[in-house]
């Protein structure tokens, strides 16, 4: 690679570059250029023997540096606005917060495409941005005058958007906004509201979702709404020249709403004015590998930084929001009913350990539940039974020498899935046919152990001939288009019975929906994850809502859970749909025992080849840890498996370290980080080793 000779008059720049994590370089990189670039300008520059994109980073370069020993810059992408300063705060924030480099955190929330384009074919790509605008522009002139049509506001949703306006009128930045609504009691309207007074002051607004799934839906409404507009989304089922296309719409400030899943908290907007987070408490806002970041705390953190509202609206909202709403640092704002005055759908306790068992009928099917069934099945109504577990059985049992088909590679059962015939680990993959025969004892009586939701739509098809029945989980909605061909034959009514895991308790407005039934839920009760409770309670309280959502069917409405534990305080608070106790008798738990959020938790895990290199990484970390100064403000867990301690062959070790204060925790993982890089090096069976912040699953 040639590269162009320094001239005498050369400006030394910084530049962000996406370096591997083992090569310690977490900051920007100084190079030389022949012109000064503004901060945030796409730059081309070497990097040992590759040619990478970078970015010119805001802030001072190392004056000290020799000039003669940097590298200059390959070239810069013109055309493309500088990223703002304000993006690359929010970056370097988010870097510095979850333990990343920001070369790394930076490059890897762009789209891939751009890194791979040289400038004619840049040019093109922004030639034709430029004809889509135009054409968005056309059909908003020609849409101009079909006006939509709002529907009328409750009193609750008019009072809210009331509040939201006399917070949106004041000089100073308004709170975080908690819109705490019960299922179907009109949140997405009062985004919408939020989302058209911000476009009338030429501002942008972001909305996220959790799931992939739920984009196209909250997509129809928004362009139902704002017609004409120039609306984008942002998410991994894009393709890549489609993800391009949006992401400098965005960033060029030609579209004005960008819809999107935890990815586009990151999205380049130079006029942003609203952000909304949709199913605030959802698990999937939170990045399980690589940068681990929550893109509902750093939408929090990018509101606050723009001094713009933030909107995070939820049924149930997580515990960490709702105890800052508890002290006063969010603004708390209800729907506390339906639209149309609809109930909410009765819960219904059912005790497994009461119920006679009956010849033919499982534990998930039970002889009540199949009656309720075909009583909606006459009534031309709709049912929903929910089990949050996919594939036929979650395991193949031999009954003469109690072999299971255990996954050869990972501490984890291999799925029975039946369409296919298969034995599939949904941890590694592995997938093998189902054997004839115990491959221990050669036993030909080898059966599937357990329930999953293909066996659950095998059953109800056995037990209610002539029902339409449709499953829809992970393995159903495969292709492209699948989910939202199911999606749609249940909303126009071809459907009878849907059969699903959490997919379908996330959002859908499904309106025929009149029996809600949970079954095989109680394994959450008794997780070692002190989350477990919240999401359960979660998913519960979500499934339900999908029932009775059409005012004129809600008083019928019911939800049943089939549990051995009905006198749990969960189901209690389940059943009067309380979810105001349930958040304060599992707080009161937290504080007790020291937990999020009143204290602040830091997980470094550790992948080697034997469980001992892990372990002896992790006891070499625990000690560098207790050796700094920060050591007497935290406190280090001893290491323990994770909970599948072998993937793929690799042996998983975790680490928990806790702090009272977010920043004893902070300034003790920037002492750490270097050491660790150090003792990766010296421990030769260790894979890999990464920091996560504020840790959702443990």
């Amino acid at each position: 690679m040639n590269e162009p000779t320094p001239p005498s008059a050369a400006l030394r720049i910084r530049v962000a570059v996406d370096a591997p994590q083992h090569s310690g370089i977490s900051g920007p990189l100084d190079y030389l250029s022949e012109q000064a670039l503004p901060p945030g300008s796409l730059v081309r520059v070497p990097l040992g023997r590759r040619e990478l994109m970078g970015i010119v980073w805001p802030g001072e370069s190392d004056q000290d540096s020799d000039l003669a020993a940097l590298r200059p810059i390959l070239g810069s992408l013109d055309g493309i606005p500088p990223l703002s300063p304000a993006w690359c705060s929010l970056l370097e924030f988010a870097a510095s917060y979850y333990q990343r480099s920001i070369g790394e955190l930076a490059l890897s929330v762009l789209p891939p495409q751009l890194r791979e384009l040289d400038a004619a074919q840049l040019k093109m790509r922004l030639k034709k941005l430029d004809k889509w605008a135009a054409e968005q522009a056309k059909a908003a002139t020609a849409d101009a005058s079909s006006a939509p049509v709002k529907p009328e506001l409750s009193p609750a949703q008019a009072e809210v958007l009331g509040q939201l306006d006399a917070l949106l009128g004041r000089a100073e930045a308004p709170p975080p906004l908690l819109l705490y609504g019960v299922t179907g009691s009109g949140k997405t309207e009062v985004y919408l509201r939020a989302a058209e007074h911000a476009l009338s002051q030429g501002k942008q607004v972001l909305v996220l979702v959790p799931e992939i799934n739920l984009t196209p839906q909250l997509e129809a409404r928004f362009a139902e709404r704002f017609v004409g507009r120039a609306i984008v989304s942002l998410h991994s089922g894009l393709t890549p020249a489609q993800r391009l296309r949006h992401w400098l719409a965005a960033h060029a400030g030609q579209a004005e709403l960008v819809l999107g899943t935890r990815l586009a908290v990151f999205a380049s907007m130079p006029r942003l004015g609203l952000i909304v987070v949709d199913e605030e408490h959802d698990p999937s806002y939170k990045q399980q590998d690589g940068a681990r970041y929550s893109a509902r705390d750093l939408a929090v953190y990018r509101a606050h930084q723009l001094k713009i509202p933030v909107i995070l609206g939820s049924a149930t909202p997580s515990l960490e929001s709702w105890q800052r709403a508890n002290e006063g640092r969010y603004k708390r704002l209800a729907l506390p009913e339906r639209i149309g005055g609809g109930a909410m759908p009765r819960v219904r306790l059912f005790d497994m350990k009461t119920l006679p068992l009956t010849k033919g009928v499982t534990t998930a099917l039970t002889m009540p539940l199949l009656e309720a069934l075909r009583k909606r099945l006459e009534r031309g109504e709709q049912s929903l039974i929910f089990l949050n577990r996919r594939g036929y059985a979650p395991v193949l049992h031999c009954a003469e020498c109690n072999w299971k088909s255990d996954c050869p590679h990972c501490s984890a059962w291999r799925v029975f899935h039946k369409g296919d015939r298969t034995l599939r680990c949904h941890h590694c993959g592995f997938t093998q046919r189902v054997p004839s025969e115990c491959p221990t004892c050669g036993n030909q009586d080898i059966a599937p152990l357990g329930r999953g939701t293909e066996r659950l739509e095998e059953q109800l098809q056995e037990q209610l001939p002539g029902a339409r029945v449709l499953r829809i989980d992970a393995d159903s909605t495969k292709l492209k288009g699948e989910l939202e061909a199911q999606l749609q034959a249940v909303h126009s009514g071809e459907v009878d019975i849907v059969v699903g895991t959490q997919m379908i308790t996330k959002g859908h407005d499904f309106r025929r929906i009149t029996l809600v039934a949970a079954v095989n839920p109680d394994g959450a009760l008794f997780s070692s994850d002190f989350r477990a409770p919240e999401r359960l309670f979660a998913l519960l309280m979500q499934a339900g809502g999908r029932a009775g959502r059409d005012a004129e069917q809600a008083a019928r409405s019911e939800m049943w859970v089939q549990t051995w534990h009905p006198e749990h305080a969960l189901y209690k608070a389940l059943a009067l749909h309380d979810f105001e106790a349930f958040a304060k008798s599992q707080l009161a738990e937290r504080e007790s025992a020291g937990l999020p959020p009143f204290a602040h938790l830091a997980l470094l895990r550790a992948e080697g080849r034997t469980a001992e290199a892990a372990k002896g990484f992790l006891e070499a970390a625990s000690r560098w840890a207790r050796s700094l100064p920060e050591a007497d403000q935290v406190l280090v867990y001893p290491s323990i498996p994770m909970s599948v301690a072998r993937v793929a062959n690799v042996e998983r070790m975790q680490m928990l370290v806790e702090a009272s204060s977010r920043g004893a925790l902070q300034r003790l993982l920037w002492h750490w980080l270097p050491e660790l890089h150090a003792l990766k090096r010296e421990h030769k069976g260790l894979l890999r080793w990464a920091v996560d912040v504020d840790p959702l699953a443990i």
